[in-house]
């Protein structure tokens, strides 16, 4: 009991800091979570920067918000900044400066080559100006901004590519090539981003004033499984820019495909983002004015033009130009009609292969039966007509002829059943299916090879049966030689042997 109250005590003195801490641990991780939430910034998508597939070009092989230059190709799914060829040079721009000040793309690329060593890499940019070509990966030397660098040759031999290197340039420094821009790079890391299974994915993010990389190294197909490559703090960077992508070849080529370049724009908390309005320059919102004027007035002829031709339907409620239109999306089936009419549709398919089949069937029947009644006759007519070459045919081939002739129409009969039987399901519960097609078609093979061996039977029996002046003739010899002698064929030989053994030795 003693032992029980001095426990009660110790409990009732620790209870108020027991107590307090509880207090404590909350408030600190709830203000750590608001810390968090705070720093986290606002992520708007921004399509006039970006580009991705399907339809990712226009019909005149142009890609929206975007320019190409040099050896770049666009294409429905993707851009190949270079093709596998020596020296070549490309490259994808934006038309216009992005007006934000921090920012993140996710760019999905593709490098492939047939070689262990591909040469020369690729670049993604932000510049204060379009760098359309130079010496650079397939862009212009002495940018302003910076250029996340996809090394795959090693020029300085040190066996660090491919790598993944940031470059800064204030618009006066000439890139070292030679080194891998190792004596330049704000930071680097050492991946190997060619010949993956899956496309490689690079986050890059610009965010007061720090620069993060980030890389999917392209084994798995999850989007986000991204590795930490490199960052640089305390960048400053140009207001405003140019995105770009571009690639270069060497001596040795890889195919640089880039398949996406995703932009979005980051906004700090409690900061607002511009308005679209701030974002349209003032010539383009001039420009949409206009147009929009336009396509008013022609609208209102339309309507003019409407109410003229229709006078009847004018102060009739529902009977209004958009009436007609909301009357005509009854027209359009809903998912589940759409999957019902496909199914019917399959229905009636089959259905009308199976009678196809059976109308096959038929005809194969028909002359199946022909075979064998002239076959009967013409063994009937031998033994008739010659009685003594009737011996000529023996008992076992005829019987083979019977049974196989038996055995054809009993298959035939089974098909026929088979496909009267599938066609009257399908007709009573209309259900879809595929089976019974395919086992009747291979009915249908195996009855035709039937049908070869018991012509080639037939005709062979014919051949023997016919008289001996109907009999077709060898052809005559010709008088002289008759016949390869011994002599002349050791003599052959052993021409044949010297000149062999001549050519074996010449060689």
């Amino acid at each position: 009991c003693a032992a029980a109250r001095s426990l009660g005590k110790m409990a009732a003195s620790l209870t108020p800091l027991v107590f307090l801490l509880a207090l404590g641990r909350p408030a600190l991780s709830g203000a750590q979570a608001t810390e968090g939430a705070a720093a986290a910034p606002h992520r708007r998508f921004e399509y006039k920067y970006s580009f991705k597939g399907p339809h990712l070009v226009q019909a005149d092989g142009t890609v929206p918000f975007w320019v190409h230059t040099g050896n770049a190709i666009p294409s429905a799914d993707q851009i190949r900044i270079t093709t596998s060829l020596k020296s070549q040079k490309g490259s994808v721009w934006t038309k216009n400066k992005s007006i934000f000040e921090y920012w993140e793309v996710e760019v999905t690329f593709r490098v492939t080559g047939r070689g262990r060593i591909g040469a020369d890499g690729l670049a993604i940019w932000f510049t204060e100006e379009q760098g359309l070509e130079g010496p650079v990966f397939g862009a212009a030397d002495k940018w302003n901004g910076v250029g996340i660098f996809f090394d795959s040759f090693d020029n300085d031999g040190k066996k660090n590519n491919p790598g993944v290197v940031v470059v800064g340039n204030n618009g006066k420094l000439l890139y070292d090539h030679q080194n891998d821009g190792s004596t330049q790079a704000l930071a680097s890391c050492q991946r190997d981003f060619r010949n993956k299974p899956y496309p490689v994915r690079v986050k890059i993010t610009y965010y007061q004033k720090t620069l993060t990389v980030l890389i999917n190294n392209g084994f798995t197909p999850d989007k986000e499984d991204y590795e930490f490559c490199a960052k640089v703090e305390d960048m400053v960077l140009p207001p405003q820019g140019y995105f770009g992508i571009s690639a270069a070849t060497g001596a040795l080529a890889d195919d640089h495909d880039v398949l996406s370049f995703l932009t979005f724009q980051l906004t700090e908390p409690g900061k607002e983002a511009p308005t679209p309005d701030a974002e349209i320059p003032q010539k383009d919102k001039e420009k949409y004015q206009e147009e929009f004027e336009h396509f008013q007035q022609e609208l209102d002829k339309k309507k003019e033009e409407f109410q003229r031709e229709h006078p009847d339907v004018q102060g009739q409620p529902g009977k209004t130009p958009c009436a007609f239109f909301l009357a005509a999306e009854d027209v359009f089936e809903t998912v589940s009609d759409r999957e019902l009419r496909q199914i019917f549709e399959g229905q009636n398919r089959i259905h009308l292969e199976i009678k196809q089949l059976n109308r096959q069937l038929d005809m194969i029947l028909d002359e199946q039966r022909k075979y064998v009644s002239a076959v009967t006759e013409e063994i009937a007519k031998r033994g008739a007509g010659f009685p003594g070459q009737q011996g000529q045919v023996s008992q076992q081939e005829i019987e083979t002829v019977v049974k196989t002739q038996e055995e054809v129409i009993r298959q035939v009969k089974e098909i026929r059943n088979s496909v009267t039987d599938a066609l009257r399901s399908i007709s009573g519960a209309q259900h879809p299916g595929s089976a019974g097609v395919y086992e009747t078609t291979q009915h249908f093979n195996d009855i035709k090879e039937h049908l070869h061996v018991v012509k080639r039977d037939i005709e062979h029996l014919v051949q023997r049966n016919m008289p001996s002046s109907e009999k077709q003739k060898c052809p005559e010899l010709p008088p002289f030689p008759s016949c390869l002698s011994t002599m002349h064929f050791f003599i052959f030989v052993a021409v044949q042997t010297v000149l062999f053994i001549g050519y074996v030795m010449y060689r």
